[in-house]
């Protein structure tokens, strides 16, 4: 998804990879497994941090992987903030708001995100105290 959003083509991330474009399919459909290296080359490349690839990962693979044997490594994800620009649901968002055609539909559109923002926050009370 990261690829397509960037206007890759599996051809354009082979050639950075130093893969050819089949190689890359395979890597997309799940045929062929993924190093740990060539997964932090494919996040340099795509300009993503590799936990971008782990985001929607469910609970219970989170919970079966090996526990770290060091106190301190390895910590829940919670301790450290994320940069909510990388996560898929904001390009995902981002991409869907960019397909409306319409210039005024869109702005609709966008003044409705941040109302409903507004109003969660409770920043409309504090506006209109």
């Amino acid at each position: 998804m990261r690829r397509t959003l960037l206007g890759l083509s599996q051809e354009k991330l082979g050639e950075a990879l130093g893969l050819t474009f089949q190689q890359v399919q395979k890597y997309e459909r799940g045929a062929n497994r993924i190093s740990a290296s060539r997964l932090f080359q494919i996040g340099r490349v795509l300009d993503v941090p590799v936990s971008f690839f782990y985001e929607e990962m469910p609970d219970e693979v989170a919970r079966e992987a090996p526990q770290p044997a060091m106190p301190g490594v390895g910590e829940t994800q919670d301790r450290f903030e994320h940069d909510p620009l990388v996560k898929r649901e904001t390009l995902e968002l981002v991409r869907a708001y960019y397909r409306i055609a319409d210039p005024r539909v869109r702005k609709r559109a966008f003044d409705l995100i941040k109302a409903i923002a507004r109003a969660e926050t409770g920043e409309e009370a504090a506006l209109d105290a």
